[in-house]
């Protein structure tokens, strides 16, 4: 009787045997014993496996994250760090097939349709953390930009997903390294810093501006 983990499975042997999909959705069910509508009772397409595939390691990595009995106490950077540290982390029992996946993919400006589930459980996460990092005033309230945070989060996921795959390094330790750096560059990005100081200084200067002829200031 097939499931969405033994045809997940079986997938993922294929591709990596054959370095490609299957021909046809007939042949793939032939190979393994199971009927045509049986691989239909799950998934429509072969592609549709591999996003299930993407979307569950996001699942799997946020489920066990916050398990961690120190998890509440976490401040937002910690938990970002804490989700990019687990996610990688139990990529390397797939990392044949995460290579094969990402290679794979074309070069394109919008999110590949094998990416917009775990796309989509990543930044409703993420957008929960900054939520909470906004009502802490651990992140700056900027208007126009806020709403942006959780993508500049995406964007550094992609960034250190293909650093990963080309890492060399002894227990991917640059990739730990990169993790680190590039989120808390990120996160300091969003704090308040001297510019948002600076910017409020200047909306209060043109605000009050009429102060200045009270105070013998104004212009002769």
């Amino acid at each position: 009787m097939a499931t969405i983990e033994s045809i997940q499975k079986a997938y993922i042997d294929f591709v990596l045997t054959e370095g490609q999909q299957p021909k046809s959705v007939y042949i793939f069910a032939k190979k393994n014993k199971m009927a045509e509508e049986e691989f239909y009772q799950f998934f429509g397409s072969f592609n549709a496996i591999e996003q299930n595939i993407w979307t569950g390691f996001a699942v799997k990595t946020i489920a066990e994250i916050k398990t961690q009995e120190v998890w509440s106490q976490y401040s937002a950077r910690e938990k970002a760090l804490s989700f990019f540290y687990s996610f990688f982390e139990l990529l390397k029992s797939s990392r044949s097939f995460v290579v094969y996946s990402v290679k794979k993919q074309q070069k394109s400006f919008s999110t590949p349709q094998t990416f917009t589930g775990i796309k989509d459980i990543f930044e409703s996460f993420c957008n929960d953390l900054i939520v909470e990092g906004l009502e802490s005033n651990e992140l700056s309230e900027r208007k126009f930009f806020s709403n942006r945070y959780k993508d500049a989060l995406w964007v550094q996921l992609v960034f250190v997903l293909n650093f990963w795959i080309n890492d060399n390094s002894t227990g991917f330790e640059k990739t730990d390294e990169a993790i680190e750096r590039g989120i808390n560059v990120t996160f300091d990005l969003f704090q308040r810093s001297p510019i948002d100081n600076l910017f409020e200084y200047g909306k209060f200067l043109a605000k009050n501006g009429g102060l200045k002829a009270k105070m013998g200031f104004g212009s002769n």
